[in-house]
């Protein structure tokens, strides 16, 4: 009897998979129910799988904007003349030195002082010895005098009036000479002090207090009128495209940014470099503590505005050493184009390669496409009102202004 019983139920469990197996085969193999519809839904007109967009981007057509037309150059900062300060006394001893290097300075300022004692003496010397010249001279003076009033009584012969005049001659010389050297001691009194030839900057001091130096030795090194240059190198082929006056912004290695107009142009170029020096003055050297006379700069000359076509910067891609940006077409697919970049502004920047007529560039995301990608494309968000940026006032505010 158990025998029968299971043979009986394996016989109709194997019925019920036969009839279910004849069922799905009848329908066509179709799943039933939502799942599929959606699996309906994602087939296209041949059966085959529409194809999903790989991102969600937003594309901008090239706008035409003012640029600035600019020359590079590279060069070094120079002070504009530098003067040489030396000592015009010789043997004195450096008493008092009043500057460093850093202070500036006025024309006719006292920089330095030497020991006055040896050169006052001197003077005092010199005085004493015109005084004497001065009472032989009137002597010499009154005995010619009266020799000549003697000459026609004829007490006197014309040999020794001729010596009374040579005489009163010889005094008033050795006068002459006496203030001569009066003179050269007290210009020597002057220089124990060493005087600022110009206004400016000082720039080296080798001055020492208590050291003995000879004429002709530096002291010190002044940049006249605190003047610094930019000494630009420009090739031959490009200076014609320099004139004076033209507006140059120097920048330094320390990244100081100088705004300076061009002064004068060298008339001559280099035969081993081919390039001309220019010559761009800059602003006072203390307002500018970033740009030093010694320094390396580049710099860029202003020479007009032109309109250029720019995108957004975030569309240009970098790949593989050249520069990308990617064409949306009218499949909603992408096709990478390599460009060459020029100026830049803001957040744009030219492309001086040609573009397709009416092209539109991604915007967004294109630092995460392939060529050939299919996108969707929305419109890029608009910045934010002045009216919705401001913050909501707070209740008590609006009625007490009610």
């Amino acid at each position: 009897m158990k025998t029968m019983k299971r043979s009986t139920l394996a016989i109709a469990l194997i019925a019920l998979v036969v009839v279910i197996a004849a069922i799905f085969f009848m329908r066509g193999g179709k799943p039933s129910g939502k799942a599929g519809d959606q699996v309906a839904a994602t087939k296209g007109k041949d059966g085959a799988a529409a194809p999903k967009p790989a991102l969600t981007v937003t594309v901008a057509k090239p706008e035409p904007t003012e640029l600035m037309l600019t020359l590079a150059a590279n060069g070094n900062v120079a002070a504009w003349q530098e003067a040489v300060i030396g000592s015009e006394s010789n043997g004195l001893k450096l008493a008092e030195v009043r500057v460093n290097v850093g202070d500036t300075v006025k024309k006719g300022q006292v920089l330095a002082v030497f020991s006055p004692e040896t050169v006052q003496a001197d003077i005092a010397q010199a005085r004493a010895s015109l005084a004497e010249a001065r009472a032989t001279a009137a002597d010499a003076a009154g005995n010619a005098a009266r020799a000549r009033t003697l000459q026609a009584t004829g007490a006197l012969s014309q040999q020794q009036i001729n010596q009374y005049q040579t005489t009163e001659q010889t005094a008033k010389a050795r006068v002459e000479a006496a203030e001569a050297v009066l003179a050269a001691q007290q210009v020597r009194g002057r220089n124990t002090q060493v005087l600022a030839p110009d206004d400016g900057v000082i720039s080296a001091r080798t001055a020492t207090v208590g050291s003995v130096v000879a004429a002709g030795t530096e002291l010190f090194r002044l940049i006249r009128q605190g003047r610094l240059e930019w000494r630009a190198e420009v090739t031959s082929a490009e200076l014609s495209r320099v004139a004076v006056g033209t507006t140059a912004f120097v920048v330094s290695a320390s990244g100081a940014q100088v705004r300076g107009k061009v002064r004068s142009i060298a008339p001559t170029v280099d035969p081993q470099t081919r390039a001309a020096l220019v010559y761009v003055d800059l602003p006072n050297v203390q307002q500018n503590t970033g740009v030093k006379a010694g320094m390396f700069a580049r710099g860029d000359f202003e020479l007009g505005r032109s309109t250029a076509p720019t995108v957004p910067q975030a569309a240009v891609v970098p790949r593989d050493g050249f520069n990308n940006v990617f064409i949306l077409k009218p499949d909603n697919k992408v096709a990478q184009m390599k460009v060459q970049i020029g100026r830049r502004l803001n957040d744009r920047i030219e492309i001086t390669s040609a573009l397709p007529e009416g092209a539109q560039v991604v915007v967004q995301g294109a630092g995460f496409l392939n060529d050939g990608d299919l996108v969707r494309v929305v419109d890029a968000p608009s910045p934010p009102s002045s009216a919705a940026a401001q913050p909501a006032r707070p209740a008590a505010s609006d009625a007490a202004a009610k």
